[in-house]
């Protein structure tokens, strides 16, 4: 199993772009089951999409906003789902006390990670992710 960090994520919504498709060749190694988001990416979209919608000051930004929306919902319904569950939770708790600087939705995305045996995390943020023992982190978009 591999997970796929938010801002991972956000970069393959960009189709057209040259890192979305060298991401999207990287994924097309494995099988589609393979490649994961987590619910904690999920929630950190849904929340910073409602907010941008929120701050648009005219119809057509707001329009354009949905439109983005909706690309991250698909993107989202095609990638199985890993959950932040007790296991994940018990793994969190742990890490948080360890490393009390780091993000607190990065270090649940790394509980979920290693709580769920996924062999890989894709993320840019190597200097936060490789303090984490046991995580292997790498960057696909270099």
């Amino acid at each position: 199993m591999v997970v796929l960090d938010t801002d991972i994520l956000s970069l393959v919504e960009w189709e057209m772009s040259a890192v979305s498709q060298k991401l999207r060749q990287r994924f097309s190694q494995y099988p589609p089951s393979e490649i994961h988001a987590s619910i904690i990416s999920f929630d950190e979209q849904m929340r910073g999409w409602t907010a941008y919608i929120g701050r648009a000051k005219n119809m057509s930004q707001e329009i354009q906003a949905y439109q983005r929306l909706r690309r991250q919902l698909k993107l989202y319904c095609k990638l199985p789902m890993v959950d932040f569950d007790e296991p994940a939770a018990v793994r969190y708790q742990s890490l948080r006390r360890q490393f009390r600087r780091l993000n607190a939705n990065d270090l649940k995305i790394a509980s979920i990670t290693l709580a769920h045996q996924a062999t890989t995390l894709v993320s840019r943020n190597m200097r936060d992710f490789k303090l984490i023992p046991g995580l292997m982190v790498e960057d696909w978009t270099r």
